[in-house]
């Protein structure tokens, strides 16, 4: 496993690095752009959501497609695809070329996120998973680490060759993206069984023990793609990322705007490099979070602890106001709910496999997307509407901890008891 890890994880890391960067670097644009173009906060909300729009729509067909033409030459095309339209985000001149875009690169990148994490259960048998997913989801809170402060850099090029600062900064972002699409056509391998870079030895037991995991799984109950889109387990934790997004969406998108317009006034680089640290944090709780799981620990206790915790620290950050106290509030709170994702996924490729497994990985990471569509819009709102992020902060708390409660009840579902009540 520890070859395994060595030849997929650094790549997918970077990978993900560079989707997330893709995703949200419109977060760190929008501190020039919005006046540049004439967006509003409404609008600008609108546009960052509508990204999910075309990503929902197309999340579930693309992973299907991905279990039929394989990881390698999927995720790479959506790679290439992802860096071409992020690029097309330097043309942008107003609301409706703001919003094409985004709806284009959501088409774009749509399938990334539930392919990776298909493709990790495909290889990383359960007790090494929890660590697989931790390690994946680092790469983008990474990616805020690094982008926010190179992106805050990026925005200082502002004029070189009469060309705006965000302007740079997506056309710049959009590069790797298509270089590592070709790096995964390359490195990439489908199946355990085609892992010639594996000892005969270490491929046999791999793919045994893959195989033995997958039998199972299916001896317990053989989902169809509707079945497991219909099962209340794969129900349950849609809702519970749904909700999880607020957070991880939401704010991720508004990070920025909230730190400038809550903490002081700060300048667009200082801003960036603050933007980065809330995410150390997740970096941190995800490494450790990702061990205990594979230790034995409850994943539904790993899903549901960080979210009432985040809950708790965010609204503590709102009552400690604009201090130093609220933005180290802001930030331990954001990197707690971070690291419930692990044991989400970790528990959602458990319980079903083969094609059902990819259709209910696609489902839950969509229906999650629905809160990327709607909450950047509502923050947006409720920002104009009240002059300040208060509002915004406790209904994202509010999410977390409702998220909390369905992580607990979606332990009846998702577990070997869950199984076996469905099953019979």
């Amino acid at each position: 496993m520890r070859r395994v890890a060595r030849r997929l994880m650094p790549l997918i890391v970077v990978c993900y690095l560079i989707a997330y960067i893709d995703r949200s670097n419109v977060s760190i644009a929008a501190l020039t752009m919005n006046q540049d173009i004439g967006l509003t906060a409404a609008a600008y909300g609108l546009g960052a959501g509508l990204f999910f729009v075309t990503y929902i729509i197309f999340e579930i067909p693309s992973n299907l497609a991905l279990h039929r033409y394989g990881a390698r030459r999927w995720i790479a095309r959506i790679m290439i695809t992802w860096g071409i339209v992020t690029a097309c985000m330097a043309l942008v001149v107003g609301e409706k070329s703001f919003y094409t875009v985004r709806l284009l690169l959501g088409a774009a990148e749509a399938g990334f996120t539930p392919g990776i994490i298909f493709y990790l259960a495909q290889w990383f048998p359960s007790r090494h998973r929890g660590r697989a997913m931790s390690r994946f989801y680092i790469g983008a809170a990474l990616a805020t680490v690094i982008g926010a402060p190179l992106s805050g850099l990026v925005l200082d090029l502002d004029g070189l060759l009469h060309i705006a600062g965000w302007q740079w900064l997506f056309v710049i972002s959009a590069l790797p993206a298509v270089v590592l699409g070709f790096v995964v056509l390359y490195r990439f391998t489908d199946q355990p069984s085609q892992a010639h870079w594996l000892p005969a030895e270490q491929r046999a037991w791999l793919v045994d023990t893959m195989t033995r995991e997958q039998r199972e799984v299916r001896s317990a109950r053989k989902y169809s793609v509707m079945g497991a889109l219909r099962n209340p387990g794969v129900l349950l934790l849609a809702t519970f990322f749904f909700l999880y997004s607020f957070n991880s969406i939401g704010l991720t998108l508004w990070m920025p705007q909230v730190i400038k317009g809550t903490f002081g006034h700060p300048s667009n680089l200082e801003t960036s490099l603050l933007t980065a640290v809330p995410y150390i944090f997740a970096v941190v709780f995800m490494l450790v979070v990702g061990r205990r799981i594979d230790r034995g620990g409850s994943h539904h206790l790993h899903m549901a602890v960080p979210m009432a915790a985040a809950a708790v620290l965010l609204v503590g950050s709102v009552m400690a106001g604009q201090s130093v106290a609220g933005f180290l509030l802001l930030a331990v709170s954001t990197g707690v709910a971070w690291s419930a994702v692990p044991a989400l996924w970790a528990t959602a490729t458990a319980f079903t496999s083969g094609i059902a497994a990819a259709a209910a990985v696609a489902l839950i990471n969509s229906t999650a997307n629905i809160a990327g569509l709607a909450v950047p819009p509502l923050i947006g709102r409720v920002h104009e509407a009240t002059g300040t992020f208060v509002a915004p902060l406790i209904i994202i708390a509010v999410a977390m901890l409702v998220g909390a409660v369905v992580a607990l009840v979606s332990a009846r579902f998702t577990g070997r008891g869950g199984l076996a009540r469905s099953a019979g």
